[in-house]
């Protein structure tokens, strides 16, 4: 979520629908904004835009919520969350609806605070699952280059790598951020930390996937003299994981 403020997109810019709840949802501290309410619009605006909720009528003259959402599935790897609303209710269409992947279906007319609620509810799924996911990248590379799961360097890593991936600016100072940031979150001192972290590379560079070693850093792990530094292994991960997350749109 941009700057932490939920981004909602409404499939509806005529005055009486989509720029009054804009207006509404705005008041509420949500940045809210309109299309017009045709798929081809809506589908450039979620690509374009990246909001965290769509808000759009069930049919549009030239498609439907269904179609779309299937659309955006296809083109897009982080899609936003869809609540759809209709002049009418019909539990077959609501059904359908939900098992197309909406996350809601509202019939007309609703509670405005009502809406709001379930914005936030969600948009707070939608950036969990987007945390889960990167907790997962971060796991799977730190394993795949051998680090093994039970010593505290795993641990420290993949808390270094995580927090460097949201806030960048850890990496400026490693010995008088980075680590002193880790040692808070586990209870302990920077030292032990420091030690932790070289000890886990160690023994990734010395029994891990070489292949691994080799995509990551360029140069095999039996080379010793080429053993990154703390900074350098905590960082190329970081970068690399970082490009991938925004080629994804997720950062």
């Amino acid at each position: 979520m941009e700057n932490d403020r939920i981004k909602v997109l409404i499939g509806d810019d005529t005055a009486n629908n989509g720029i009054r709840l804009a207006s509404t949802l705005r008041e509420k501290g949500i940045y809210a904004y309109t299309r017009k309410r045709e798929g081809k619009a809506l589908f450039d605006s979620v690509l374009k835009e990246k909001p965290d909720v769509v808000i759009t009528d069930l049919t549009y003259p030239d498609s439907d919520a269904i179609i779309l959402m299937k659309e955006i599935r296809t083109a897009s790897k982080n899609p936003p969350a869809f609540i759809v609303v209709s002049d009418i209710y019909n539990s077959f269409i609501e059904r359908q609806v939900i098992e197309n992947g909406a996350s809601y279906f509202f019939a007309r007319p609703y509670d405005h605070d009502e809406l709001e609620k379930i914005i936030r509810g969600v948009a707070h799924k939608s950036e969990s699952k987007k945390s889960n996911d990167v907790e997962m990248m971060v796991t799977d590379v730190i394993r795949n280059l051998g680090v093994p799961a039970h010593i505290k360097g795993y641990h420290y890593l993949r808390c270094a790598i995580l927090n460097s991936i949201r806030d960048f600016t850890l990496m400026e100072c490693v010995t008088k951020q980075l680590y002193p940031f880790v040692a808070r979150e586990y209870n302990t001192t920077s030292s032990r930390v420091e030690r932790a972290i070289r000890h886990a590379i160690e023994i990734a560079w010395d029994r891990g996937n070489s292949e691994e070693i080799s995509n990551y850093f360029g140069y095999r792990s039996d080379n010793y003299r080429c053993r990154p530094t703390n900074s350098e292994f905590i960082a190329l991960i970081t970068d690399k994981l970082r490009l991938q997350l925004k080629n994804a749109g997720e950062i």
